[in-house]
This record gives C-alpha cells, sequence and structure tokens, in this order.
C-alpha cells in the first residue's frame, strides 16, 4: 500500500562562515494543506520559497515551518576614529609644551581614551548573501524531503492496520451472507409469513395497499444488497490504498458508505446473529475510519 501520513518531523541544520541556521518542520492531521512559518528576524523573504516547496510536496496537513538562526561570526573590525585621533593628538602636543619634561603617553594608556577605536561592521557583499539564501533553501528542501519520508514510513504503518480492519470487515461481511437471515430460503418463507399475515387481517386495506406494504416488507427482508454494496465498498477502499495519488478524503468518504451500510443491516436484522455481527461490523468500521482521519 502506497499511504502516507500527515504525521511527521523533520530537521535540517546548515551554516557558512557567518551564521548557522536550521528548518524545523513538523505536520499533523488536516482537511486541507495549512502552513505555518515562523522565521528568524530579517529573513522573510523565505516565506515564498516555503510555500513552493511545501506545496510541491504535500497535499493535506497542518504544516509548521520554523527557521532558527545563529550568528557565530559578525565580521567585525577595529578602526581608529579619525576625529578622536585628531582631538586626542592636539591635546597631547599642547600638554607636551606645557610640561616639556613630562614622559611621553603610551599606547596602553592611548587605548583607554573613549570613542577612539570603534568596531565596524564588515559589508557583506550581494554574492555572499545571494549564495546563503541559496544554501539555506537546499537545507530547507532536506528539510522537507526528510519530512515526506517520515510520512511515507508513518504511512506504511497506517497501511498495516486499515489492511487489517478492511479484512477483518470483508471477513464478517462473510459471515453475516453465511446467516441465516440472509438465506433465500429463509427470505422468501419469512415473506410469506408477512404477506398472510396481512392477508388475514387486512382491515380494510386495498388490494394495491397489500401489495405496497409486501414490497416494503420484500426489500427490508432481504439484506443480500447490502451485502453487495459492502463488498464493493471494500474492492474500491483496496484500490484506493494502492494508489500513489493522496487519498485520504476518498477513503473518509468510503468509510461514510461503509458506516451507512452496516446502519441499514442492523435496522433489517430480526436475527440475533445477524445483529451481533452487524454491530462488530460497526466496530470494525469505526476502528478504520480513525485510521484513515491519518493519511494524506
Amino acid at each position: 500500500m502506497a499511504l502516507a501520513s500527515m504525521t511527521g518531523f523533520a530537521r535540517a541544520d546548515a551554516g557558512d562562515a557567518r551564521y548557522r541556521w536550521s528548518w524545523e518542520v513538523k505536520s499533523v492531521n488536516g482537511r486541507s494543506l495549512d502552513l505555518r512559518i515562523r522565521l528568524a528576524a530579517g529573513f522573510d523573504q523565505f516565506e515564498p520559497v516555503i510555500r513552493r516547496v511545501a506545496q510541491d510536496r504535500l497535499r493535506r496537513g497542518h504544516v509548521s515551518v520554523q527557521l532558527a538562526m545563529v550568528v557565530h561570526a559578525r565580521g567585525t573590525r577595529l578602526r581608529l576614529d579619525p576625529d578622536v585621533a585628531d582631538g586626542l593628538g592636539e591635546v597631547i602636543a599642547d600638554l607636551q609644551r606645557r610640561f616639556p619634561k613630562a614622559k611621553a603617553p603610551r599606547i596602553d594608556g592611548l587605548l583607554r581614551v573613549p570613542g577612539l577605536i570603534q568596531a565596524v561592521e564588515h559589508e557583506e557583499s550581494e554574492a555572499a548573501r545571494a549564495t546563503r539564501e541559496h544554501a539555506m533553501t537546499d537545507s530547507l528542501i532536506v528539510a522537507f524531503d526528510r519530512l515526506v519520508a517520515a510520512r511515507a514510513q508513518e504511512g506504511a504503518a497506517l497501511a498495516r492496520l486499515i489492511d487489517e480492519h478492511i479484512g477483518a470487515i470483508c471477513g464478517l461481511i462473510a459471515d453475516a451472507r453465511a446467516t441465516a437471515a440472509a438465506q433465500p430460503e429463509v427470505i422468501r418463507n419469512r415473506l410469506d409469513e408477512l404477506i398472510h399475515s396481512l392477508l388475514h387481517d387486512r382491515a380494510g386495506l386495498s388490494e394495491d395497499r397489500i401489495i405496497q406494504e409486501a414490497a416494503v416488507l420484500a426489500a427490508k427482508a432481504d439484506i443480500r444488497e447490502e451485502l453487495d454494496r459492502l463488498d464493493a465498498h471494500v474492492a474500491q477502499a483496496r484500490a484506493l490504498c494502492a494508489d500513489d495519488e493522496p487519498v485520504g478524503r476518498q477513503l473518509d468518504f468510503l468509510a461514510q458508505e461503509f458506516n451507512r451500510e452496516a446502519n441499514t443491516l442492523c435496522s433489517k436484522s430480526s436475527d440475533t446473529t445477524l445483529t451481533r455481527i452487524g454491530l462488530a461490523l460497526k466496530t470494525r468500521i469505526d476502528q478504520l475510519r480513525e485510521q484513515i482521519q491519518n493519511v494524506e
């Protein structure tokens, strides 16, 4: 079975000479593709990239994407403030004139002058930024590909559970078909008794009304049509599970159809064995639908 789950988590870490970054992507069940994006300050330009990458790989699920950035090398350099240095030079020259016997100031003393030395952020080139953005996009794609792989792995486990439930449903359908209530002879005898009862106790009913009542009773007594539709639903469910396309919505709708037929089967049942099988069938269908809620 080629099913994919909507539940998964993935992470991709990378970096360059200036930054380290981390993409985290996680997804849970959702009726459609819903993206929630949290980006580090100054990297909002990645939002359309994220949406494009996600839409190329996913069809359904609440998907959270988070980018964390750490600066590990700011690219700063030190420089002498020319204005402060010129002013300091003038002060030193004036002091030497006033105090010719004083020792010349030491460099380590001059470095304590506030503002003389400045830390200047290194201007990054457009080429360097473009290279980083390209690397960040590559690691984003890696994170999403890992998420797809995680969802596929979870989907394989779901496929086994779903196949088990479908197999159990198929067995219960066979059990229902084998009950006395589903046998043509039993159905015929029951109809004969019901029609005889109507004819005996007509209570002013016209012949057309009796025919209508007999038709209703005939439809209610015969469960073979429901069993045939359940067999058809089993075949369709197995075909969907083998499809390579996302089939979660189709399977969810099919589970509702399964439940509708099981309800009808139980309402028609006048046999305790058939009722017991119908209730077991409803239980299995509920379990099947619970697993289907996770399928993309």
